[in-house]
């Protein structure tokens, strides 16, 4: 499902080109539960911005879904990004204006893949997989961290992705939520899909089928559990 082939990625800064990545080569199949851990710095955010189409690589080559992202245009990657990946962020990124279940229903208004009476129902449905169901018309304000976390998640599930990224999605909520958050994660790999984890929580190794260690942007071991 997720192919890198001797990825490197350079930024420009001011005191010159930085390597985030060096010669990565790493394979994850359909269904894993993958824990990208690495000391801050490491490059895991760089991993996963790369896995979900965010930003393209230096050099080298990332496959994701049968599709290349090094290749694809800007229009092409966004079209393929909308249908074939979830993102999940630390800070939750929900917009603060609209309600849960609004939320949840963006990526179906982005996408247009499913006919807008049935986004509701299906936004719901999701509320109701993350156990929200009854906060669907609040807004982010009115819900708790652990909560908007899983609303995030529901909105990565919106146009039924194949991969899900998530970068330290339990680094701001406390050890009960993210035992939860990392259960939800435990669930959609065991569903066939595939799950991208960028974390601190050592819980999760109880819970990954395989563990991505970076150092210094370097891959030191992709070990299968």
């Amino acid at each position: 499902m997720i192919e890198l082939r001797c990825v490197t990625k350079t930024y420009d800064t001011p005191a010159g080109p930085f390597q985030a990545l060096h010669d990565v080569d790493l394979s994850i199949a359909q269904g894993e539960l993958a824990a990208v851990v690495g000391k801050s710095g490491s490059g895991k955010s760089t991993l996963l911005n790369l896995i979900g189409g965010i930003d393209r690589p230096t050099h080298g080559d990332v496959i994701v879904a049968g599709a290349s992202i090094r290749l694809s245009s800007e229009r092409a990657l966004a079209v393929w990004r909308g249908a074939n990946m979830g993102v999940v962020f630390q800070f939750f990124q929900l917009l603060p204006t609209l309600s849960a279940v609004e939320n949840v229903m963006l990526p179906m208004d982005f996408l247009g893949a499913r006919p807008a009476r049935s986004r509701r129902p299906h936004a719901l449905t999701l509320l109701d997989r993350v156990g929200l169901v009854d906060q669907a018309d609040k807004l982010p304000a009115a819900l708790s961290g652990g909560q908007q976390q899983r609303v995030a998640i529901a909105r990565a599930l919106a146009n039924d992705p194949k991969v899900i990224t998530a970068d330290e999605p339990t680094g701001n909520l406390d050890s009960e939520t993210a035992g939860t958050v990392l259960e939800l994660f435990r669930s959609l790999a065991a569903e066939g899909r595939t799950v991208v984890v960028a974390t601190h929580e050592r819980d999760i190794s109880r819970l990954a089928t395989r563990t991505v260690a970076l150092s210094d942007g370097r891959l030191v071991g992709a070990l299968k559990l």
